[in-house]
């Protein structure tokens, strides 16, 4: 009778798997991560009123969200010295013709999505959340600072600011219900590694890449 597939007597042999982020790499997205949450928490306690009346502390909560927003772009900063990091972002920064493939497929529901190390979708999302994150501070530090501009320029910068606030919560609300649908995906960030079926099905042309790390 051959052995049953929980018999502990029967050698378990593990799926091959691949190497997709280095420590460093997973340290920055945590602590970027982290600061995010801060600001869109301490944003909430500052603009919905139950959240207000339910947390208090208001001076509080506005140091708190003032100096995680100040604070954001630091781990990336930090990040730079690892090699790994740096070209994980010329990546994300390269478009292709398969990019452009593969949001005409994800548009459509359909698959046939080429995807590198990174898929056109993850690219948009970083370049569109760096973009948001640098208005974000720049607006934030003229409403912190009322002597740096007119009393006009805070006005719009308060609007902006507020508007956007929304609209990155919406877009990372996104993010994180794509990753809770992809499990070996946030298996690589917390691991460093994903399963090679998954990378080849998921990423095929992330092994053409260069991958120097």
């Amino acid at each position: 009778m051959p052995p049953r597939p929980d018999d502990p007597s029967e050698p378990v042999t593990e799926r091959p798997r691949v190497p997709r982020f280095t420590p460093a790499e997973h340290r920055v997205h945590r602590a970027t991560a982290t600061l995010m949450a801060l600001c869109v928490l301490t944003a909430g306690c500052l603009y919905l009123p139950f959240l207000a009346e339910l947390v208090g502390r208001r001076a509080l909560m506005v140091t708190v969200h003032e100096w995680s927003g100040i604070l954001l772009p630091v781990p990336l900063l930090l990040g730079l010295g690892s090699r790994a990091l740096r070209a994980d972002l010329t990546r994300l920064n390269r478009y292709g013709p398969h990019d452009r493939q593969w949001l005409r497929a994800a548009l459509r529901r359909r698959g046939g999505r080429p995807a590198g190390k990174f898929n056109a979708g993850q690219k948009l999302y970083a370049a569109w959340i760096a973009g948001a994150i640098l208005v974000m501070l720049g607006t934030g530090l003229l409403m912190w600072f009322t002597d740096l501009a007119p009393l006009v320029w805070r006005t719009g910068a308060t609007f902006v600011h507020d508007w956007l606030a929304l609209a990155v919560v919406l877009v990372i609300a996104g993010h994180v219900w794509k990753a809770f649908g992809d499990p070996e995906s946030r298996r690589g960030l917390r691991t460093g590694s994903v399963d090679a079926q998954w990378a080849r099905r998921e990423h095929p042309l992330w092994e053409h890449e260069d991958n120097t790390r």
